[in-house]
């Protein structure tokens, strides 16, 4: 068990690091990270965008929409149970690049 607890803050801790490292750069990778990861917006629970949407799927045209971010945070404040992001944090720009990047 404490292996296992072990790992998962190494893992963790790793993961805040990565991010950290892409802080203050707006990108599709950074994007594509946040997808994928289910502590987006403070989620308290396990599931991701990628969960509804697995790489992307379904999202083809939402990056041409001119509410993406809108759209962006009704699904962390909904299914993710996460806080808004606010539109101009890196976060928010990241994420909306890499839907945008689907479309293409």
């Amino acid at each position: 068990m404490k292996t296992i607890i072990s790992f998962l803050v190494t893992s963790f801790v790793i993961c805040l690091m990565s991010a950290a490292a892409f802080a203050d750069e707006v990108s599709v990778e950074l994007g594509q990270q946040l997808f994928n990861n289910p502590g987006l917006g403070a989620s308290q629970n396990a599931i991701n965008c990628n969960t509804c949407h697995p790489n992307g799927e379904g999202l083809e045209h939402a990056g041409g929409k001119a509410n993406l971010a809108a759209i962006i945070n009704k699904c962390i404040v909904g299914p993710l149970k996460g806080e808004k992001l606010n539109e101009q944090t890196v976060a928010m720009q990241s994420l909306m690049m890499y839907i945008q990047s689907l479309s293409k």
